[in-house]
């Protein structure tokens, strides 16, 4: 039996992820801003002067990646400046500017709309459940076997304990 895409999990959540990656490059571009580089930005809003090794630990990106994004993209717009490590010339510490700083101010509300706007609809307890369910998606992605159990079904979900 070929395998019915139009029933692929797997398709469906990249469809998720495009169109909620859509709906956010949407709302941040009249800050200039990408949903990764935003992602960036909400880690130094945290905490200011990371490592890009630790911004990269945190997104799941390699050291390019993060560099590039800093480098060519926040960098060029005004938005962090990086800063040589005094232990190690090969590491650059990541600091917001004054206009990096300020963008928290105008981009944290819209991020937040953005939030309730995608669970609009979706009852506290469904929300509790989605959050389980897809983290254990992502844990069962990120081990390299996962378990095959036939004996789940719709109902055992809805009801196995949280």
């Amino acid at each position: 039996m070929p395998y019915d895409v139009e029933k692929s999990y797997t398709v469906l959540i990249r469809d998720v992820h495009l169109a909620i990656s859509g709906h956010i490059k949407n709302k941040l571009s009249p800050f200039n801003l990408a949903p990764e580089q935003n992602f960036i930005m909400m880690l130094l809003w945290k905490k200011d002067g990371i490592t890009q090794n630790e911004i990269g630990e945190r997104l799941g990106k390699d050291k390019t990646n993060i560099t590039r994004m800093i480098i060519s993209n926040l960098e060029n717009k005004g938005f962090v400046r990086k800063i040589t490590c005094t232990d190690d010339r090969r590491c650059f510490k990541i600091y917001l500017t004054p206009a990096g700083a300020q963008l928290e101010n105008e981009v944290c509300p819209v991020m937040e709309e953005v939030g309730q706007e995608l669970v609009d609809g979706i009852s506290a307890e469904e929300l509790v459940l989605l959050r389980r369910l897809l983290t254990k998606v992502r844990d069962n992605a990120s081990t390299t076997t996962v378990a095959n159990d036939s004996t789940i079904t719709p109902e055992s979900i809805v009801t196995a304990p949280l």
